[in-house]
């Protein structure tokens, strides 16, 4: 669904990782985001990050609340799982299920022997080159528990948002920013998205004492319409 593709490019701030992590990340965590447009509460988010050894799941599951649940009835799973590695998360299948629509569902497998991303989708089957470092749009935003600070003033990565393509993705650091959320007020850093002209705005903010977990992220799209996703809930173990 388009929504849920731009919310993850926001979420796109990572890669490529040429060093081994500097930090431990956690074995588990369970986040919850509030999506709202233009200021109207639209779909609730739910997250669980679990890391078993050197294997990682991530489940997300976005759930359409209020009036908006009347008219839009997609709820929607995405799945991501692969590899723990020095360099942080290495995506091995990236499932996307629609509830409403199996028709729509997408399923990828990142073929790293071949440097290809082998996709199924609309009853087809395709495939894209990808880098060393590249990520799906959910297993992206568990990157950051990963990376040290000094790590964030220029990202550059390749990443899959929906599951049919690769994008290449530039974001700069714009400086701290103390931030006021539903769980608190957090010291964050803030990531802008690099731009060419059509394309759409994103920028995202980090919680420096949550391990760089995301707590906030927010799209502007060409016709105005601002997308935000704002932390609710967030367990790190």
């Amino acid at each position: 669904m388009k929504l849920r593709a731009l919310l993850a490019a926001s979420c796109a701030a990572v890669l490529t990782l040429a060093a081994a992590a500097e930090t431990t990340p956690p074995a588990m965590v369970r986040a919850s985001y509030d999506v709202s447009k233009d200021g109207l509460h639209i779909f609730s988010v739910n997250e669980t990050f679990e890391r078993d050894g050197t294997k990682y799941q991530i489940v997300s599951e976005s759930i359409p609340v209020g009036l908006f649940a009347v008219f839009i009835r997609t709820r929607a799973r995405v799945v991501s799982s692969g590899a723990v590695t020095a360099a942080g998360l290495r995506p091995e299948q990236f499932e996307y299920g629609r509830l409403d629509d199996p028709s729509r569902n997408v399923s990828d497998r990142f073929d790293w022997d071949a440097g290809l991303l082998r996709m199924t989708f609309d009853g087809r089957n395709e495939t894209t080159p990808i880098e060393a470092g590249a990520q799906d749009r959910v297993s992206v935003m568990y990157q950051f528990l990963f990376l040290p600070e000094e790590r964030l003033r220029e990202l550059r990565f390749q990443m899959t948002s929906n599951g049919k393509k690769m994008d290449r993705y530039r974001y700069l650091l714009d400086g701290t920013e103390q931030l006021d959320t539903p769980l608190g007020r957090f010291d964050t850093l803030h990531l802008v998205k690099q731009r060419d002209p059509g394309e759409n705005g994103a920028e995202i903010w980090l919680a420096r004492e949550r391990q760089l977990f995301p707590v906030k992220l927010v799209i502007l799209e060409n016709d105005g319409s601002k997308f935000e996703q704002v932390i609710t809930q967030l367990e790190i173990k």
